[in-house]
């Protein structure tokens, strides 16, 4: 939906503009191809990881990143229904992994440790998960169910819905923190000693990370525009809009839920992206302003 919304605003500022659809690429590819000139932006730089990507390619057409689009938006972390954490005063994994009775609170087979709903086998979050509980010395207290993700995220949003506690990963942007809205449902937990190269606190409110400052375990990243630099000098318009334009967080897991319901055409993401704009239409028209005057 972010990659059809900025087409529909480019297109108000009067550009003719690809069909985002039609170049659906992964990172490097697309990275490479934007330095080859085939292309002048995209709307999914996920920083600091893409720019180890961009720092190792030679291309003939510098890119840079501009604005942000969704700050902080690349998430991951454990999520712990608000009750619980509630009563029982839990803002960080410290006060499960350090506590034996309130991590038997989570513990679902049995054995004592609070279970935490966490990754498929091989994905890089079991490592990290698995390190953390590790390197903290909880694994007497805290172990990781590693099994199919998606299947585990269900079971806790029933769990939940029968008022049990539960802790659960995610990621983000996705559908899940629509279903398990973060300040309402459930909070992150923030963690005292993250591994090496996870550091670094992420921008959520307290209302939804309380243990301040809010490092969930996994560096957080900035999603943003990334756009060859002769396009951006060539067209002040464009460059103003990318560094204005803002996109909840809230709104593209909403849209992720609507896409994992059924609304997964073309169609239902223009129409998506339409709807956004609509409702979005005082800032928008305010952005449009002033990339027009930067014109």
């Amino acid at each position: 939906m972010q990659a059809a919304i900025y087409h529909m605003l480019l297109e108000e500022l009067g550009y003719k503009v690809s069909d985002p659809a039609d170049a659906e690429l992964a990172p490097v590819t697309f990275y490479q191809r934007m330095g080859r000139g085939e292309f002048d932006f995209w709307a999914n730089g996920w920083y600091p990881t893409h720019a180890d990507i961009i720092e190792y390619l030679e291309v003939e057409h510098p890119m840079r990143p501009i604005g942000y689009e969704i700050l902080g938006g690349g998430l991951q972390g454990v999520l712990v229904d608000k009750a619980t954490a509630d009563a029982y005063g839990i803002t960080r994994w410290d006060d499960i992994g350090n506590n034996p009775e309130i991590a038997r609170l989570f513990d679902i087979d049995g054995n004592g440790k609070a279970d935490l709903m966490g990754c498929d086998n091989g994905w890089n979050c079991q490592l990290v998960l698995d390190d953390t509980i590790a390197q903290n010395g909880w694994r007497n207290t805290i172990e990781q169910v590693t099994s199919g993700h998606f299947a585990l995220f269900r079971d806790s949003v029933r769990r939940l819905n029968r008022g049990e506690p539960i802790l659960q990963y995610v990621w983000t942007p996705g559908a899940f923190t629509a279903e398990l809205v973060p300040g309402t449902d459930v909070i992150w937990l923030s963690v005292n000693n993250p591994v090496t190269g996870q550091t670094g606190a992420s921008a959520l409110p307290i209302s939804q990370c309380p243990g301040q400052p809010c490092q969930t375990g996994f560096v957080p990243h900035d999603i943003r525009v990334v756009a060859r630099n002769g396009f951006l000098a060539a067209n002040p318009a464009a460059a103003r809009l990318f560094e204005l334009v803002e996109i909840p967080l809230n709104d593209i897991a909403r849209q992720n839920l609507a896409f994992d319901s059924g609304a997964n055409t073309e169609f239902d993401i223009r129409s998506a992206a339409n709807r956004w704009i609509a409702d979005n239409r005082a800032n928008v028209d305010q952005w449009l302003d002033e990339a027009r005057a930067a014109a």
